[in-house]
């Protein structure tokens, strides 16, 4: 794939920084700009070698780039394609790695409506409970998934483009609408951060926390590893995409309100059909997972 000329990147943490390692370790770019709110994180960024510079202004970022990824917080998307769209370039790509899509692809609408063909909503499945520039690595995207949601107004050959360049960084790339990104992500993603949440903020109140804490063990960090996640960012996820994570909050407490029946009916063979196909379930994705990662080798690039 032919390199870049300019690339910027609007927030260089865990996922901004990773997507610009990447690009670096594929010569994907001659020059990476960053952009953000904290010029502290934009100097250790430069430190780190993630990005080339970090401009003072917009205009001086956007002048010739070819490509703009916003991997800034959701709630900041709006208001950053506010303030580029006065200075971009006619052929400049716009994408994002947001974990929602509606709010995106509004905020393009209103900000952007002259640049349709070139603003491809994306959102690269991948990260971890870490943040900011330390955090991130050239190989976040190995194996991962970005899931494009392509507007009707979108170029082919700018999708294309989009899609190409991510599965340069390491990715597969699949096809979405975006109420269905939405939907699905309010379900496997963000109801469980929401749990996570709620369960340590549960017994952080509680006056036996420290005694709690003291005798948690693997089963509760593994719960609650992603409770650990940056708060700003998943509060920012949780309010954009609240429908759909109110609906799928519903049906979770449906599914806890039949296991309070069961525990408090005694029904342990009916508890113990409820866990084994919970377990069979999930050993099965495990499965999947396993075969596609060791299938992985064998597709390669070539």
């Amino acid at each position: 794939m032919k390199a870049f000329k300019k690339i910027v990147i609007c927030g260089v943490g865990l996922i901004g920084g990773s997507f610009a390692l990447a690009l670096r370790r594929g010569g994907l770019a001659e020059q990476i700009v960053g952009m953000g709110r904290s010029r502290e994180t934009l100097e250790r960024a430069i430190a780190l070698g993630i990005i080339d510079e970090a401009p003072e202004s917009w205009p001086q970022a956007l002048e010739g780039a070819s490509l703009v990824l916003l991997a800034c917080p959701v709630a900041q998307t709006g208001k950053v394609l506010e303030q580029i769209a006065p200075h971009l370039p006619p052929t400049t790509i716009v994408t994002d790695a947001g974990s929602t899509k509606g709010d995106v692809v509004e905020a393009i609408y209103r900000h952007l409506p002259h640049h349709l063909t070139h603003a491809i909503p994306a959102h690269p499945i991948a990260g971890t409970e870490h943040s900011g520039p330390d955090a991130a690595h050239a190989h976040l995207f190995d194996g991962r998934r970005v899931v494009l949601t392509p507007l009707p107004e979108n170029s082919t050959a700018t999708a294309r483009l989009v899609s190409e360049l991510w599965r340069a960084c390491g990715a597969s790339v699949v096809e979405m609408h975006p109420q269905d990104h939405d939907r699905i992500f309010a379900a496997v993603s963000h109801l469980p951060h929401l749990l996570a949440y709620g369960l340590v903020h549960d017994l952080a109140k509680r006056a036996n926390a420290e005694q709690l804490f003291a005798f948690a063990a693997g089963g509760f960090r593994d719960f609650t590893r992603i409770a650990g996640s940056h708060p700003e960012m998943w509060r920012d996820i949780c309010i954009a995409n609240r429908q759909p994570l109110l609906a799928e909050l519903d049906q979770y407490l449906s599914e806890l309100a039949y296991l309070r029946s069961l525990l408090l009916a005694g029904k342990s063979d009916l508890l113990h059909k409820h866990f084994s196909t919970a377990r069979d379930a999930r050993n099965n994705w495990i499965a999947q997972i396993e075969q596609a990662q060791n299938a992985a080798p064998e597709e390669g690039e070539g």
